[in-house]
């Protein structure tokens, strides 16, 4: 009996190898110590045989990176977002990053929308304090509303802006891209970099340098949200952002006088 089953079994292992090409050999993609030969970087003929090697594709952990994104930790880091750049917290769940090429580029519409951004929210506030004290003054029709809403997409008068004002703007912000245009290729370029330092407050050492680039995209990013809340408070209540939230904008007796007639403190 003992016999027949390791007849039974002998014949089963024969059969299991009559499937298994002679001719292939395993390549391990390790090497295992220096005496080995060198493995193929492509493909590597063997007979008949062409044996492929796997092709290996550098992930965050590679480069030292968490594998989850910093800013959405429920969600694996994107390949493309390899933290060369300042203020890569791992975030584009949408995926629009594709490669090098694209986050750059990706990198130079954030740069200049924030610095953009960091105008408007400084103007905007500004432009409700003192453009109809400075219109009255020139003997001009003021460009903020009656409620002294600054003019937009949403609160309207855009239509009151004089064209020259229209052409200056794009007049600058053609210039400027132009500048960044020509700094793109040279040595020590990176996205943003203009070449702009007339007072010299750029560091010179390279942790220096990442600390005010840092800086001023967290405050670019932090200046696109508050444009946008700006637009859309002004336009669901009516109000100005100065008037609505005066703590931020006007001195703190003003607030006060103007929260003590509005009932909001009592006295």
């Amino acid at each position: 009996m003992k016999f027949s089953t390791s007849i039974v079994f002998a014949s089963m292992a024969a059969t299991t190898q009559a499937f298994v090409q002679p001719s292939a050999k395993v390549i391990s993609p390790l090497r295992m110590s220096e005496n080995m030969p060198e493995e193929p970087t492509a493909t590597e003929e063997t007979g008949d045989d062409v044996l492929e090697t796997p092709s290996f594709v550098e992930t965050p952990a590679d480069l030292g990176l968490p594998t989850m994104s910093q800013a959405l930790p429920f969600m694996e880091r994107p390949a493309a977002l390899d933290g060369s750049l300042v203020g890569d917290v791992g975030f584009d769940p949408l995926g629009f990053a594709k490669n090098k090429e694209d986050l750059l580029n990706y990198r130079e519409a954030e740069i200049k929308h924030a610095r953009l951004a960091m105008l408007a929210a400084a103007g905007w506030p500004l432009s409700e304090l003192f453009d109809a004290k400075i219109a009255n003054t020139l003997g001009l029709d003021p460009v903020v509303d009656a409620s002294a809403r600054a003019p937009s997409v949403l609160n309207g008068g855009l239509g009151q802006v004089s064209p020259i004002y229209w052409l200056l703007c794009l007049g600058g912000a053609a210039a400027i891209d132009l500048l960044g245009q020509s700094q793109k290729g040279k040595p020590g370029y990176f996205p943003g970099n203009i070449g702009f330092d007339p007072l010299g407050l750029y560091p010179k050492d390279q942790a220096g340098q990442e600390r005010m680039q840092l800086a001023e995209l967290k405050n670019g990013r932090l200046a696109m949200i508050a444009i946008t809340a700006f637009a859309v408070q002004e336009f669901v209540t009516k109000v100005g952002v100065v008037d609505e939230t005066p703590l931020f904008f006007k001195p703190i007796a003003t607030t006060i006088h103007e929260y003590t007639n509005a009932g909001y403190i009592y006295h």
